[in-house]
């Protein structure tokens, strides 16, 4: 019987998202064995933007491309948005909730927080979103797996850090969290608590059988959706941005019931400009089937809106 190799990052978070896809093909009988591969990202310390793009995703493309391992699971929201033509993705899992998630001193939620609180976070997304708010806190910026991040506070050098919801539920570690932030205080990173799951581009029998066991139409829909919208903006702004989009239903002119994909989108302007910072927000809704033109489409409402001229490192 073949043994499909899975790589990974060999953090926590990342084991655990691997775990997740190597129990789901066990159950159809496939023999797996877990590979890890050191990335970038893994072996430096120093801000993401500096490393440069794909740090904790090119070395574990690299390993399925060469042949090292069959496939490769991603936290998707690491992926460059451009396409790597050696690989497929072939599975995308039905995404776990996309929230951010505020572990604070004291059981405190956002709005607890005082005045001048420090709050840690890597990303330039959070940080806008969070200073966008008006609520005095210091965005103070932090590098760390999950667990380090959490020590932050449980030792007193912050109030509080944002991390990923999904990334504490799967690593058993939701209990710590002291409010799920509503996507309407900050939208989350596009395709963030979506796992992205790469064979190589003709490994047509390992692709068949990722997809058949593993992916979820609805969430492929709505991450497109969000990393199209990413990948158009990226093309006129470095700007923090943050994008969800949800399958919703709708009445159709018959009076039926249909599903359709509605998205929303934010960019912040000013952020790291030396100015205060603005957010820029759209949305829209269209077909699932055309999750690719509606991200396309919010990305154009938003460069009307003055996306194209923000200024600030990518989220």
């Amino acid at each position: 019987m073949r043994v499909i190799r899975i790589g990974t990052r060999g953090s926590a978070l990342a084991l655990a998202q691997t775990g997740i896809v190597a129990e789901a093909l066990e159950r159809t009988g496939t023999r797996v064995e877990i590979v890890t591969v050191s990335t970038a990202g893994d072996r430096s310390s120093a801000p993401i933007a500096e490393i440069g793009i794909g740090v904790f995703t090119s070395a574990v493309r690299d390993a399925v491309a060469d042949g090292t391992v069959d496939v490769a699971v991603h936290s998707y929201k690491d992926l460059p948005t451009a396409p790597d033509p050696r690989v497929s993705l072939a599975a995308v899992p039905p995404r776990a909730d996309p929230r951010d998630a505020l572990v604070a001193r004291d059981g405190l939620t956002l709005g607890e927080l005082p005045a001048g609180s420090r709050v840690g976070t890597g990303s330039p997304r959070r940080a806008a979103q969070l200073e966008a708010l008006g609520l005095g806190l210091e965005i103070v910026p932090i590098r760390g797996n999950v667990d380090t991040r959490i020590r932050k506070v449980t030792e007193g050098e912050l109030d509080a850090v944002v991390l990923a919801r999904a990334g504490l539920d799967r690593i058993g570690r939701l209990d710590v969290q002291t409010e799920a932030l509503d996507p309407i205080q900050m939208l989350p990173a596009p395709a963030q608590g979506a796992l992205a799951v790469e064979c190589r581009v003709d490994d047509v029998d390992t692709e068949h059988l990722l997809r058949s066991t593993l992916d979820d139409e609805a969430t492929r829909a709505a991450v497109t959706a969000e990393r199209t919208m990413l990948a158009a903006l990226e093309a006129g702004c470095s700007a923090p941005v943050g994008a969800l989009a949800e399958v919703v239903e709708d009445l159709a002119g018959d009076g039926t019931v249909v599903y359709r994909l509605s998205l929303r989108g934010v960019a912040a302007a000013g952020y790291g400009a030396g100015q205060a910072v603005e957010l820029v927000r759209a949305s829209a809704v269209g077909d699932l089937t055309g999750a690719e033109r509606l991200g396309r489409s919010l990305a154009a409402e938003l460069l009307e809106l003055g996306a194209g001229v923000l200024s600030g490192p990518e989220s």
